[in-house]
């Protein structure tokens, strides 16, 4: 372990209240923690109870330097290691992350309102797996050699870009960094994130954490709003390189400045994910599988959420109403409670969002919405974010509900007929990230899958990101592929060819 002396305990604590506040204020650049250049921060609010439980720092264009400047000095050193000395060190890293799974379960539990053993505790475990895969690759960084004439020895190698940007969002912000993070700095490339303003606290102590290991520089952590600390570092000169998870809009503009510096870019734009039942299926599998797919447990604040529900006309009534049995026996309540099964939403913003969707679709002719689940009782939580879980029926394919992502725990039934009505629907979306199906006929869940517009398609489950399994959508969802060996070859390095004439 490293000697960097920081204002954190060093060993695991459970009192995420204090670990907050302990880390108030700071942004972590080259091995330590330093405030912000200009001495501002912003609040950072538990939303189960509407209480600032910390401040973080308010970076800008001078921290965004600060920390791409230090991240370009060490990754010279970091490329010249041996690939998989630097694999090893990302895999030691995923050993103290698991000394430190429940402490980083609770402090994510605490700043985004995530149900701990529902959601903060399954994510923080996953983190550490994700590094324990992308840590084994570093003997996988090949290249080829190329027939191309007996007399030249033509080979081609894998080289790291260089100084990575990484922007997160705040739904599974833990995860979602580690998917950026552990295959940048394998490949042989250093890391500046910039954390979501509604989450910081979680992804900067994993930052800490694994910095214990790595060579000051290698990891850095910025926090800050998108237009003062995100687009200065897409927009740094010695960025090489852009990975982004996030909205639609705010993705377009990543691309097109990204596009103007002509480094590459990946993209994770979220969707408006179908889940298509067929009568014949599993059904109380399938029941269970639609509270997974909808992430009820989450709120819903997923890009993959089963938004959009199509079932067989046969099955169709009750199906319906068997989801709403199970989503009424969930409990919402504290996330850091352990018979929490619901948390609440992230944000006010958030949370007005999302009520204005379940709002109009009440108000929408034909349209039934059914709202699950019962409302805290507790008064220390009258002031929290939470929502009970919707299900509609009745809408058109046309309603915004329907078409736009909603980002909460809202999901959409409609009755089908046919495969190929089915297909039609499930595919007139402007997103394509993931889908499912649940059928025991696996010829027809087949020749839909081959059909279905979207990058990840699943058969009687519906899992979350998983570590191995390549990751990314298709339309609006976004460009590339993260999770896989795949994402570290082909989004984090370049391949150079080398020919030697031995004539």
């Amino acid at each position: 372990m490293l000697d960097r002396p920081h204002p954190t305990p060093e060993a695991p604590t459970l009192d995420q209240a204090d670990l907050a506040k302990r880390m108030s204020g700071f942004h972590f650049i080259g091995g330590r923690y330093v405030p912000a250049k200009s001495g501002k921060t912003f609040a950072v609010v538990n939303p189960a109870t509407g209480e600032e439980v910390a401040r973080a720092a308010e970076g800008d264009a001078a921290d965004v330097d600060a920390a791409v400047q230090d991240a370009a000095r060490a990754q010279k050193e970091w490329a010249r290691m041996p690939a998989r000395k630097r694999g090893a060190l990302v895999h030691k890293c995923a050993a103290v992350i698991r000394e430190h799974v429940e402490e980083l379960a609770r402090l994510i539990a605490l700043e985004t309102g995530k149900a701990l053993r529902t959601e903060s505790r399954v994510e923080a475990n996953t983190v550490a797996d994700i590094l324990e895969f992308f840590g084994g690759l570093g003997s996988e960084l090949k290249g080829e050699s190329v027939p191309f004439d007996p007399k030249v020895l033509s080979v081609t190698i894998r080289e790291p870009l260089g100084v990575v940007g990484a922007i997160i969002p705040w739904n599974v912000p833990m995860l979602l960094m580690a998917l950026k993070v552990a295959p940048a700095l394998v490949a042989g490339n250093t890391v500046v994130v910039k954390s979501a303003e509604e989450a910081p606290l979680a992804v900067m102590r994993i930052c800490e954490l694994m910095n214990r290991v790595l060579p000051a520089g290698c990891f850095n952590i910025l926090s800050g709003f998108g237009p003062e600390c995100g687009a200065p570092l897409v927009e740094h000169p010695k960025v090489r390189k852009v990975t982004f998870t996030g909205s639609v809009p705010v993705g377009r503009i990543v691309a097109k400045a990204a596009g103007e510096k002509l480094i590459p870019v990946t993209l994770e734009l979220g969707g408006k994910s179908p889940m298509i039942v067929f009568a014949d299926c599993d059904f109380e599998k399938t029941v269970a599988g639609a509270l997974t797919s909808m992430r009820f447990t989450r709120q819903g604040q997923s890009c993959t959420a089963a938004s959009r529900i199509y079932v067989e006309r046969p099955i169709f009534d009750r199906f319906v109403e068997a989801m709403a049995t199970r989503v009424d026996a969930m409990v919402m309540g504290d996330p850091l409670d352990e018979k929490t099964d619901i948390g609440t939403i992230i944000s006010t913003d958030q949370f007005e969002k999302v009520r204005g969707f379940i709002e109009e679709g009440k108000a929408t002719a034909g349209a039934t919405g059914r709202a699950c689940s019962a409302m805290p009782k507790d008064q220390a939580l009258r002031k929290g974010l939470f929502i009970q879980p919707h299900i509609f029926t009745g809408l058109g394919q046309d309603s915004r509900l329907v078409q736009e992502e909603i980002f909460g725990p809202v999901t959409c039934i409609f009755p089908f007929d046919d495969a190929e009505e089915v297909l039609a629907e499930a595919n007139d979306s402007e997103y394509g990230l993931a889908a499912s199906l649940w059928t025991n006929n696996l010829k027809v869940g087949l020749d839909l899958a081959h059909r279905l517009e979207a990058g990840l398609v699943q058969i009687n489950q519906n899992l979350v990101v998983q570590a191995n399994l390549s990751y990314g959508g298709v339309k609006s969802s976004g460009l590339g592929k993260e999770a896989s060996l795949e994402a570290m070859l082909e989004h984090f390095t370049h391949k150079k060819t080398i020919m030697v004439n031995m004539a």
